[in-house]
């Protein structure tokens, strides 16, 4: 049991460090080259679709799996799987934190805006900088996690 919640831990971190990455990497610069007007109306749109079913699922999961396998005795494994799974683990919730603290109350500010009179500028401004700064912490946080949990798997 323990071996098969080491995999899915591995599986779940690694299927959401890699939309973090993506994210990063590819729809941010991609936005970034909007208007002001196409930005603001595209990230609000994201912001109320991403967070659902399978989304949610997948990030639950990349806490859920890693804690079940700490939590599943396993008489094989070795002090540094452990280790490693614990410290996969912790890095994967500080990215959360990360989530919950400054990337959601952005992106509720950003839904709100809609009803402040606020300038597309304007909002964006407030928005975009701030915003990519923390999903910048938030994917490294993650990735890291993810190698954590494939070491934790090879140990």
């Amino acid at each position: 049991m323990a071996t098969l919640l080491i995999a899915l831990a591995v599986v779940a971190t690694g299927l959401y460090a890699g939309f973090m990455l993506i994210f990063l990497t590819g729809i941010m610069p991609a936005l970034g080259r909007l208007t002001d007007e196409q930005f603001v109306a595209a990230m609000r749109r994201i912001n109320e679709d991403v967070p659902r079913g399978v989304f949610v699922s997948v990030m639950l999961a990349s806490v859920v799996f890693p804690a079940a396998a700490l939590a599943v005795p396993g008489d094989d494994r070795s002090g540094p799987q452990w280790v490693l799974l614990a410290v996969g683990l912790g890095l994967v919730i500080l990215n959360h934190l990360v989530t919950i603290a400054g990337n959601i109350p952005l992106n509720n500010a950003l839904a709100a805006s809609e009803r402040t009179g606020s300038t597309d500028r304007e909002v964006r401004k407030a928005f975009e900088a701030r915003w990519n700064r923390l999903h910048l912490v938030r994917t490294l946080l993650v990735t890291a996690g993810f190698a954590l949990v494939v070491g934790a798997s090879l140990a």
